[in-house]
């Protein structure tokens, strides 16, 4: 049963800070200039705790996470940050244009604590793979502020009973503008009875974590040391430790406004790459047809997007020829998928990194995990520029593909089932410091 509460987050005092100057894009998705850009914003950006800058002289004692803890206490104290009288849930609104086009969408959810579960529990469920490093840093930020400043992305299946019944009829508490233009606009919902209705409503639901798996296996992994620490102690029955919970956000996934946006591979750093061994060896596997070698981004998309109509679709782009590979080969694949699901084989994603990268590329799981012939691109034109470059190290191939399906990923994290990392990008991302989860 999905366990959700309210909490009286603490969030940016108005009177003090402009929201827009201190809010942030995930940290994951901070780029050293966004990281500047925030830094010079304001002295109280998020960027300052979420990805404080490395110095020289960082030490046991005195480094980004002991900075970061600083930051959060003094912050406090000043009144920077304050926290509301009353436990509250967030209704979230983003309205955006997705990229390359002038449609309006509006992707609605709340804001709440979410009871952290184990994967075994049948509640929380993941669909990508998550790696050590970044796990390890966000554990020592958590260990040392003791408190989440971004939310867990959570999709669930409704109808649109909860949505409804969060509909606001007053101006925001906070309205954002991001980098991208998506406006950002949050409402604090106090009334008890109303924060029951959800909470019942939600009560049934299964939780898949859309974006955040690295945050939530590191909450994960703090609410286990913090069992072990207070092992002794002894609680109500009513009383649930705060380390229990995260702070998620929840959005239905039956939503037209869920958006996923492919991202692409760049392979670069190959020293024997041969545009006509590509084509030949990759034949065993799909169709191949060669399509215009100069075409553009939004030329890729229209014909990924036609060709995908019919199952997998992927281009490949080298500096000088451009092939569309479809129609998967089943019976050359039954060699390469052998204990792979027919979920998983009926992800493009899949079909590109075994029969691809593995077989036809000769590139190893661990260094594509470890990303060292391999990059991922979000915008298929930076893509193709890597590809196409007229100075500076030219990579050898571009892959572009189609986003995967919301019903791809229900599936496949319903079945306990787990993508290749980067297969999902969940668009927009959900702003950090709208709302903040202190433990204490």
């Amino acid at each position: 049963m999905a366990n959700i509460q309210p909490f009286r987050a603490y969030r940016y005092n108005a009177e003090r800070v402009s929201p827009s100057n201190t809010v942030t894009q995930p940290y994951d998705k901070i780029t050293p200039a966004l990281q500047d850009r925030y830094y010079a914003a304001s002295p109280y950006n998020l960027v300052r705790i979420i990805l404080g800058r490395r110095e020289p002289n960082d030490d046991a004692t005195n480094n980004v996470y002991s900075r970061a803890a600083s930051c959060f206490r003094v912050w406090r104290e000043q009144g920077i940050l304050r926290q509301d009288s009353v436990p509250s849930i967030y209704f979230y609104s983003q309205r955006f244009n997705p990229p390359g086009t002038s449609t309006e969408l509006e992707r609605r959810g709340f804001i709440a604590l979410g009871r952290i579960e184990d994967y075994s529990s049948g509640i929380v469920f993941r669909h990508e793979q998550t790696l050590a490093k970044p796990k390890a840093d966000r554990l020592d930020l958590l260990r040392a502020t003791r408190a989440h400043f971004g939310q867990i992305f959570m999709i669930y299946e409704d109808s649109g009973t909860i949505e409804s019944l969060l509909a606001p009829d007053t101006d925001p508490t906070v309205a954002v503008t991001d980098e991208y233009g998506v406006l950002h606009r949050l409402w604090q919902v106090s009334d008890a009875r109303l924060i029951n209705s959800v909470q019942s409503a939600m009560s049934d639901k299964k939780l898949i974590i859309a974006d955040g798996h690295h945050r939530y296996e590191t909450a994960l992994t703090y609410r286990n040391e913090e069992r072990d620490r207070h092992a002794s102690a002894r609680l109500s029955p009513h009383e649930t430790p705060p380390h229990e919970f995260v702070m998620m956000t929840f959005v239905n996934m039956n939503s037209p406004a869920l958006l996923i946006l492919p991202t692409h591979r760049v392979v670069h750093g190959l020293t024997s790459f041969s545009e006509d061994i590509f084509r030949n060896s990759a034949h065993a596997f799909f169709d191949v047809e060669d399509v215009d070698p100069s075409l553009d981004a939004p030329k890729a998309t229209a014909i990924l997007r036609e060709s995908g109509r019919a199952g997998t679709a992927i281009l490949a782009v080298t500096p000088n020829r451009a092939f569309l590979l479809h129609h998967p080969d089943p019976a050359s694949g039954a060699r390469v998928f052998a204990g792979v699901s027919l979920r998983q084989q009926g992800l493009d994603v899949v079909q590109l990194h075994k029969c691809l990268l593995e077989k036809v590329l000769n590139l190893s799981e661990e260094s594509i995990r470890n990303q060292q012939n391999i990059s991922y691109v979000r915008d298929a034109a930076e893509a193709l520029s890597q590809v196409r470059a007229t100075s500076g190290t030219r990579a050898n191939i571009a892959f572009l593909m189609n986003p995967c399906r919301v019903t791809q990923v229900r599936d496949i994290a319903l079945a306990n089932e787990v993508m290749p990392q980067k297969s999902t990008d969940f668009y927009p991302k959900l702003l950090s410091g709208l709302t903040i989860y202190a433990l204490d």
